[in-house]
């Protein structure tokens, strides 16, 4: 993106809506996103710094006015300038603190908004981090009320499920102006927010009003770090920061911007969703309509609930591009047709894998294998209808080269060439010329001997006709040609149906091995996304325990214990959910043995059917015993 373009729109009526323009190019992203929002109070210059972290002068609107300039969420979509195959999407968002707004929740529907879809969320405010500016951030207090973790009404340890999926926090600090010092000693900036954040100790109204703000952004974002910029040069233009020249600040203004840039590029992560799984581009997309719907229906925004609807709406694309990847190449191959049944088997099994791939790729959340399942059901669908076509193919290519060769013997025929004494000795001989150029030309065609089981069927009218007409025959002689006809018959017929079997057995060798690949890519998806879930679910108990230490170095005793309790609590449902979870991938791996084995059966009942078939025809009375003479043969 060159510029940014709006992604939720602030109506007059202060509803909100996400913009397909937007939609449309976050479809195309597929890469993993990093995803950086800014919030802040309007006019603190929150859209200076993200024009700086897109690394241009302008791009999201600045004003010098105190009105809030940008309205509703924007977003801007540029390579990530360190992590190669990474996208940076960065988020500005209005202002927060409007009078002109009339919905008193439109503030806490941005900040929410913000949250739920950033990886690192940037809050920008001025002066300094005292009381009234803790208290200005009193949106971290109404997140539990604006953001569900499940939509049952199960009890889960709100914070701890928050924190999973909960942005990093910075607190970039305006125009600061202090010292920084506590207790006469020099602090570094993350110092100097930690003290801003420290609680007191005592349980009136108002200590506890102190502490809510302070104990859920602790709670909330235990991944925190601070900024604090100077003031510019000019004075007179401390209150429209982003309209000035980089040149005309100064240097420490420069120093702790770049600063800050640097960091997050190199500290910002790729966006998750819960289960730790990446987001990217268009996953992005879909989360912000999800979101901005569920609000616009007067609900609250549910993470499972979204999870499952992006997993739904991901999964079902994911099998559409498996199988465009596996029928795209397929429909390639068709221009090669007809082709040896071991080179199309081949180019099935490759591109079954790459198409299981491109849907592993994509799809997160098919616990129960129903996408995959649908895949591969799709995929042996199409499989069949190719080897069809090959099979349509080479009878074709067979039955043409069998015209050209019998072309000369046609016109015999028309002309009574073979009516004439002796003329089933010269059939015979033309008829066997035909087989013998028909099988050294046809050889590895999938159908050479089914074609030809029907053309010798459809000649033996014509040999009958011709032996009856020959003069120079006895009828005992004539008798017996007729018996070693039969035999020949028989014996090309038999050769059809083993040729069928051997299709067939390639067919089964073909699905063993593609679902042999399919259950390697199927373990290899599982492992990923249960070792994502150990990962969360292991910075999720490193933050409690953070929080817990500092709780307990800074005298609170008593809510370490009740941490201490929540922390076990939280070890006791994750254990169990580990459990589920590989009760439910070990059920789908089962699922689809089970699949493949009903398959096998059938595929072997019909090999049996055959077999049986071709043994029935074998012990069936010869007759005639001697082959000499049998023009067919």
């Amino acid at each position: 993106m060159n510029r940014p373009v709006c992604l939720i729109a602030t109506e007059s009526d202060g509803n909100m809506h996400v913009q397909e323009p937007a939609l449309q190019i976050l479809q195309q992203i597929e890469q993993p996103v990093v995803v950086v929002a800014i919030v802040g109070l309007y006019r603190t210059g929150k859209s200076y710094l993200m024009n700086r972290l897109a690394g241009k002068q302008t791009g999201f609107d600045l004003g010098s006015t105190v009105e809030s300039k940008t309205k509703g969420i924007w977003v801007w979509c540029v390579p990530h300038p360190i992590k190669v195959g990474t996208t940076l999407a960065l988020l500005d968002t209005e202002g927060l603190g409007d009078v002109n707004k009339g919905d008193p929740k439109h503030d806490i529907n941005i900040f929410s908004l913000a949250v739920l879809l950033s990886s690192t969320l940037v809050y920008n405010s001025r002066g300094t981090i005292d009381n009234n500016a803790v208290e200005r951030l009193q949106y971290v207090t109404e997140l539990t009320e604006c953001i569900k973790v499940k939509s049952s009404d199960e009890d889960v340890d709100v914070s701890t499920e928050f924190v999973k999926f909960f942005p990093s926090f910075i607190w970039a600090v305006r125009d600061f102006t202090l010292e920084r010092k506590i207790d006469g000693k020099d602090a570094t900036e993350n110092e100097y927010l930690e003290f801003a954040l420290k609680l007191k100790m005592g349980t009136s109204k108002k200590v506890m009003e102190y502490n809510l703000p302070r104990e859920c952004i602790q709670k909330f974002f235990p991944s925190r770090t601070c900024f604090t910029f100077p003031f510019p040069t000019a004075p007179e233009k401390l209150s429209r920061l982003e309209c000035l020249n980089p040149d005309e600040l100064f240097p420490d203004f420069l120093e702790v911007r770049d600063r800050f840039c640097k960091f997050v590029f190199q500290e910002s992560n790729v966006k998750k969703l819960k289960d730790g799984i990446p987001v990217t581009g268009r996953v992005l997309g879909q989360l912000a309509k999800i979101y901005v719907d569920t609000i616009a229906s007067g609900a609250v925004p549910c993470l499972e609930n979204a999870v499952i609807s992006t997993a739904m709406i991901e999964n079902e694309a994911a099998v559409k591009e498996g199988l465009g990847v596996y029928k795209s190449g397929m429909e390639k191959l068709t221009e090669s047709f007809p082709l040896e049944l071991k080179d199309l088997s081949s180019e099935h099994q490759r591109l079954s894998s790459t198409a299981t791939q491109t849907f592993m790729k994509r799809s997160f959340r098919d616990t129960d294998g129903k996408y995959l399942k649908s895949l591969e059901e799709n995929i042996n669908k199409l499989f069949d209808g190719y080897l069809s076509q090959n099979e349509q193919a080479s009878k074709k290519r067979c039955e043409d080269l069998l015209s050209s060769l019998t072309a000369p013997m046609t016109e015999k025929l028309e002309k009574g060439f073979y009516t004439t004494p002796g003329g089933y000795k010269l059939f015979c001989t033309d008829l066997e010329d035909i087989v013998k150029n028909y099988n050294s030309q046809a050889s590895k065609e999938v159908k050479s001997e089914k074609v030809l089981n029907d053309f010798l069927k459809q000649k033996s009218v014509d040999s009958k006709a011709i032996l009856q007409a020959d003069k120079t025959l006895s009828e005992k002689e004539k008798q017996i040609k007729e018996e070693i006809e039969k035999a020949a018959l028989l014996e090309q017929k038999i050769k059809a149906k083993e040729e069928k079997q051997r299709l067939l057995e390639e067919k089964m060798e073909a699905e063993k091995k593609s679902n042999e690949e399919r259950m390697r890519q199927m373990k290899e998806k599982m492992e990923m996304e249960l070792r994502q879930q150990r990962e969360e679910t292991q910075r999720a108990m490193d933050n409690k325990l953070r929080e817990q230490k500092a709780l307990l170095e800074k005298g609170f005793n008593e809510k370490a214990d009740r941490m201490s309790l929540e922390m076990k609590e939280f070890e006791k449902q994750n254990i169990e959910a580990q459990k589920n979870n590989n009760r439910q991938y070990l059920e789908m791996l089962e699922n689809s043995n089970k699949r493949h084995e009903q398959s096998m059966a059938m595929m072997m009942k019909q090999h049996q059917e055959q077999m049986q078939s071709i043994q029935q025809a074998k012990t069936r009375p010869s007759g005639g015993g001697r082959r000499s003479g049998c023009c067919i043969m």
